[in-house]
């Protein structure tokens, strides 16, 4: 019972992960993130870096539809810049009295608003491919934010001997390689607020660690928990050992 209670602290705490690679892929980079261990946190500027990367870049195709502007005041935003930050978005809204749909600022309240009115839409506008809601995208991907590091950074110039079908690029990372979303950060593309060199890379890291706080908003919380768990076994296993010496001391 302990052994079993031991390994769900574990998992809580993030010690213990399923496999990474499966075998014949490319091994994907493992970084060293801040969230990763038993006591990791989020890196709140990396989370607005990551933030900015997302407005300015993938939500023109992604949408984040589980994310409410709300939310970003969990990752250092204080009230004021949320409200602003929401109104920066129009928000389709209604009926009216005359029934009629009307577009209006975005509230804290309001969900990111998605980039196509629909699937056949998002399709029709990305060569028949179906742009992915990024809301879940690092925990519904093997390898987490590390999946989407390598991904967003592994663009490169396919072999001589590889044909890349119409319509596609090269990523030395995605499966089969032919990846139906075009290369979408380059060096310099998203200019940080905090001064942070802007490379290709930091983008990917920045948006990558803001993926996984989207997708698993509440570790730290789970962090916490699994730790207090750990240590209420320690002590009860503790007293356990205790109890026992105390009951058999007079057996020889």
């Amino acid at each position: 019972m302990i052994k079993r209670a031991a390994l769900v602290a574990a998992l809580a705490l993030g010690v213990v992960a399923p496999a990474f690679a499966a075998e014949g892929e490319v091994e994907l980079p493992k970084l060293d993130w801040s969230f990763n261990g038993v006591f990791g946190t989020y890196d709140r500027a990396q989370l607005q870096r990551g933030y900015k990367v997302y407005k300015e870049v993938c939500s023109s195709c992604h949408s984040m539809k589980y994310i409410a502007f709300r939310n970003l005041g969990d990752i250092g935003y204080n009230e004021a810049q949320v409200k602003a930050l929401a109104a920066g978005y129009q928000i389709t809204d209604g009926p009216n009295d005359d029934g009629e749909m009307f577009q209006r600022p975005g509230l804290p309240s309001d969900i990111f608003p998605a980039p196509f009115a629909n699937e056949k839409a998002a399709r029709a506008a990305n060569g028949g491919a179906y742009p992915p809601d990024l809301s879940l995208l690092a925990k519904a991907r093997e390898g987490g934010p590390n999946y989407i590091h390598a991904i967003l950074t592994g663009y490169v110039d396919a072999p001589a001997d590889f044909t890349v079908a119409e319509g596609k690029s090269y990523n030395k990372y995605f499966p089969g390689y032919n990846i139906s979303m075009p290369k979408p950060l380059s060096d310099d593309q998203v200019t940080f607020d905090d001064g942070t060199k802007s490379t290709l890379d930091q983008q990917a890291t920045d948006v990558a660690a803001f993926l996984m706080w989207t997708a698993e908003p509440k570790l730290e919380e789970r962090h916490r928990m699994g730790f207090k768990v750990i240590i209420f076994l320690v002590v009860l296993t503790g007293l356990f050992i205790a109890a026992k010496k105390r009951i058999w001391r007079d057996v020889h």
